[in-house]
């Protein structure tokens, strides 16, 4: 891997070196799943302070994070000195299964990964209804006609 990274005695761009480590994404990568009621989002975001570093908002039925990065480092040795800069953002969008309150949204931050917890919906009144199907009406050449089924109960077919 060493040759790949040396062209002709000189480094590789930082972009396309970049690109080869895989590092190019400007996207959070999270793992969503639920949990004893809640719909938990983790990222693992290590270095950085999550109070200074990391945004999240709730925007209608969407949580919206956002990580701030920021990585230095400085060499000295008896042949010179050399610094490094990086910096980076990046940014997620989560669609939540149904409305949330931002006071019930928890966000922890340990060892490197931000967890969100997101209580879900109660979902008691979310049985499932059969919706009856009628035809659209004699037009068709089938079905009954409104004032044929005044009770507007579905009946099966002759």
């Amino acid at each position: 891997m060493a040759n790949i990274m040396r062209w002709g005695g000189a480094d590789i761009t930082e972009p396309f070196r970049r690109f080869l480590e895989g590092d190019m994404a400007s996207w959070l990568r999270v793992e969503e799943y639920r949990d004893a009621g809640s719909m938990v989002v983790k990222a693992e975001v290590p270095g950085i302070d999550p109070e200074k570093d990391v945004d999240i908002e709730l925007v209608g039925n969407d949580l919206r994070i956002q990580v701030r990065h920021e990585e230095k480092s400085e060499h000295r040795d008896k042949e010179g000195y050399r610094s490094e800069f990086r910096y980076g953002t990046f940014s997620r969008s989560v669609s939540l299964p149904g409305p949330a309150t931002e006071s019930d949204i928890r966000a922890t931050y340990d060892n490197g990964v931000l967890e969100i917890r997101i209580p879900l919906p109660d979902e008691t009144g979310r049985a499932s209804r059969k919706i009856p199907v009628s035809r659209a009406g004699a037009a068709s050449g089938g079905g009954t006609a409104p004032d044929d089924n005044p009770g507007g109960t579905p009946q099966s077919p002759a």
